[in-house]
């Protein structure tokens, strides 16, 4: 039995073109430094962005803390 390929317009086709090329690539093994350094702003510019509005969210530490401690 097949499944049917559901779409999803909250993903923008462009946004989706990019993540299976994305996942075709890493499967593969194929680096583009290019690329790595594209993501590696992208990432910076969204933290950066998330710690204007919202300051340092210190979340890992506490819940370490309480999953040991239980």
């Amino acid at each position: 039995m097949s499944m049917k390929t559901i779409e999803h317009a909250w993903i923008p086709a462009e946004l989706m073109a990019e993540l299976q090329k994305a996942a075709e690539d890493a499967a593969k093994g194929v680096r583009d430094p290019e690329e790595r350094k594209k993501a590696r702003a992208e990432m910076d510019r969204i933290r950066e962005g998330i710690r204007a509005r919202h300051g340092i969210l210190d979340i890992g530490v506490p819940a370490i803390r309480e999953l040991r401690d239980s």
